[in-house]
């Protein structure tokens, strides 16, 4: 498919005013994007876990204009309250998607949006937030369409995310998304996400991820400026490779459910993302001396018991504590009783695999 495919046509009906909300969910990336190219394409190809209770809920009010506007009308909330300083970025956005959805200036949007998590913490609220603001245009779009199967629904759905937030289009569906064109999985494109195609192992369906919440403050560099130090980046595409290499090792991982193997690749992916932060021009240090002294704390424990945990982060100071289902009960006593004291007043949030985004009433 190309960007021309998501251009319709023209539309069969009319809504005059409604609402649509709908939950989509976080997700973490086992294997990293970082860096883009073009409109919000990314450089490398990369796989996640979406999540389950970190999500972002979002209900769209829309009331149709007697004629067309030049500009976008919208009002913003955020958790009940206005949030105009998010309103650049969701004007962007529309720019970005207009084209492909020429229904936005007929109507006035009202937008109420909440999350479960922190914003700005590096649990990708705004993978979550854009990927719940695209589904409920679609729905729109739907709804004066009738013409839109399913698959189409949710493939344009994760194409339009993209546009407003590159890893939102992994938090349309689950279990496991790829995202990027990479040779050896079928279906995979840089345009959206698309289902991890290949074998699953029974233990990586029901994989836990406990997010220590080390710092509940804004990151120090937003994603997109993070992106941005790519270009230019002496280690780049050497990175661009290693990504693409980790995610053909991952595939055989992924069937065999050999945890240990997984435990190498998603650590070496984390650190890898922060090591091209720090060597970056200018250069951040996003990770926090509580994010360093629990990584070590992960090995020691795993290292004494033989417990396949391992750590992944974002690009902030959170720490993503993977581990079986088959492990939770151990895992979570290392949790309470080493790993606490380094969360921001005990702070932490007990995640899972999720099966993707879904519409409320």
């Amino acid at each position: 498919m190309t960007e021309q495919d998501f251009i319709p046509s023209g539309y069969e009906a009319t809504a005059t005013s409604g609402s649509f909300t709908w939950r989509a969910p976080s997700n973490i990336a086992l294997v990293k994007y970082w860096g883009k190219r073009g409109e919000q394409l990314p450089a490398n190809p990369s796989v996640s876990f979406t999540l389950d209770a970190c999500a972002t809920t979002t209900t769209l009010r829309y009331k149709k204009r007697e004629y067309p506007d030049d500009d976008f009308g919208f009002e913003l909330y955020l958790d009940g309250a206005v949030k105009d300083s998010f309103k650049p970025k969701i004007n962007d956005f529309f720019h970005r998607i207009g084209k492909y959805m020429p229904f936005l200036k007929h109507y006035h949007f009202t937008i109420e949006t909440s999350n479960s998590f922190p914003h700005s913490s590096g649990i990708a609220s705004s993978a979550s937030g854009m990927s719940a603001l695209a589904l409920c245009l679609m729905s729109l779009e739907q709804e004066i369409s009738g013409n839109i199967t399913e698959e189409d629904f949710f493939r344009k759905a994760s194409f339009i995310a993209r546009l407003g937030s590159g890893s939102a289009c992994r938090s349309i569906r689950g279990e496991l998304v790829v995202w990027g064109s990479h040779p050896e999985i079928a279906g995979s494109t840089d345009l959206y996400g698309v289902a991890y195609p290949g074998k699953v192992h029974p233990v990586f369906r029901t994989y836990q991820d406990t997010i220590l919440l080390v710092d509940r403050g804004e990151k120090q560099v937003s994603s997109t400026a993070g992106h941005g130090l790519m270009h230019g980046h002496p280690f780049a595409e050497r990175r661009f490779a290693q990504a693409s290499e980790n995610l053909s090792a991952l595939q055989q991982v992924l069937e065999t459910g050999d945890t240990e193997a997984f435990i190498a690749i998603v650590e070496r992916e984390a650190l890898t993302l922060h090591a091209m932060m720090m060597t970056g021009k200018p250069y951040f240090i996003l990770m926090s001396p509580a994010t360093l002294d629990v990584i070590r704390k992960i090995w020691s424990f795993r290292k004494e018991t033989g417990v396949p945990v391992c750590f992944t982060l974002d690009a902030g100071a959170n720490v993503h504590v993977l581990y079986p289902e088959s492990e939770k009960e151990a895992v979570m006593e290392f949790i309470n009783n080493e790993l606490v004291a380094y969360c921001e007043k005990g702070h932490y949030i007990c995640d899972r695999i999720g099966g993707g985004a879904v519409a409320l009433p």
